[in-house]
């Protein structure tokens, strides 16, 4: 059967579009079965208290359950592999914590690339830290301490929740910036750390605010800066940015969620405007700030941007103090 060169294109236009109209569809769709939403981190920290915030409100805007998975391990790396080799069809989410960003120069023999093998979904929000000492500190001030760090170099001991841990980058950061010799400890977790600290054992600490906030406002412990772009006046009254004496000091604990590379754009959209919304909601937004969260919320091109950007940026940390994985 002869078939003219005008039904010719306009069949195979029809071709070309079939696949397209096909993801708009099973976009529209989405998600028709549960969702899981895989956490580096065990159940009880920051980022899995947000991931369990945000995948509640989720489970309730799309109508299928957001499941919850802790899989530990290798400063995130389990996990992250464990996304990175799912099917990009929108039912295997990754929780972006900032492991994710420094293990990228941390490990170099990665079986992934973090930037190249996911889909940036969404910003959640930032985790802001707080530069705490022992009260018998005889500094009181972010511009005291260097001072009495370069009168005393290599004799102060800075803690940390383990090499590599946010915790330690951000000391290491601090040095670099300041040029001090701080003595580097690392503790297996946060309660060994403060139990040091708090029996000054070591003497300054940069920890995640909600941990040290209780510490702080009992005398326990004394705040010198935060870390956040601005001050945090509801949680921290008084206290300064380190920014206000290391102009571009600033360190938060990224989270978001990603994806495997090659989901298709429009479930990325969906969930993105989804996350969004959520984020918007008065009793989500209240529950963050009470958590010290900073706002890291857009579109997927302004997470990736953020991943890239905090990628870069402990690279260098990593390079200069010379940082190896234990």
């Amino acid at each position: 059967m002869k078939v003219s060169r005008r039904n010719f294109f306009l069949a195979a236009a029809a071709a070309v579009a079939l696949p397209a109209s096909r993801r708009a569809a099973a976009a529209l769709d989405y998600p028709t079965r549960p969702v899981r939403l895989i956490v580096g981190l065990p159940a009880g920290g920051t980022p899995d208290i947000y991931a369990r915030l945000i995948a509640d409100r989720l489970s309730e805007r799309l109508g299928q359950p957001f499941v919850v998975e802790n899989r530990p391990g290798a400063s995130g790396n389990i996990a992250t592999e464990m996304v990175v080799r799912a099917r990009p069809d929108g039912y295997t989410l990754l929780m972006v914590i900032a492991p994710n960003v420094i293990n990228a120069s941390l490990y170099p023999d990665l079986k992934y690339n973090f930037i190249r093998d996911t889909t940036p979904i969404a910003g959640i929000g930032g985790s802001p830290f707080v530069m705490v000492v022992n009260p018998g500190f005889p500094t009181n001030s972010v511009p005291e301490f260097i001072a009495y760090a370069k009168a005393h170099p290599g004799k102060i001991n800075v803690a940390s929740t383990g090499t590599g841990n946010l915790t330690h980058m951000a000391a290491e950061l601090f040095m670099m910036m300041a040029h001090v010799d701080l003595l580097h400890v690392p503790y297996r977790g946060e309660t060994a750390a403060q139990a040091d600290l708090l029996t000054n054992r070591v003497q300054v600490m940069f920890d995640p605010v909600p941990s040290s906030l209780g510490y702080v406002r009992s005398g326990k412990l004394r705040a010198l800066a935060v870390t956040s772009a601005t001050p945090m006046t509801d949680l921290l009254p008084g206290v300064a940015t380190m920014k206000e004496f290391l102009p571009d000091y600033e360190v938060t604990g990224i989270t978001g969620i990603s994806a495997p590379k090659g989901m298709p754009d429009e479930i990325v959209d969906k969930l993105n405007a989804a996350i969004n919304a959520v984020l918007a909601e008065p009793r989500i937004k209240a529950r963050f700030a009470e958590l010290g969260s900073v706002e890291v919320t857009g579109t997927p091109a302004d997470f990736g941007q953020v991943v890239a950007a905090e990628t870069a940026k402990w690279a260098k940390v990593i390079k200069f103090a010379g940082i190896k994985a234990e």
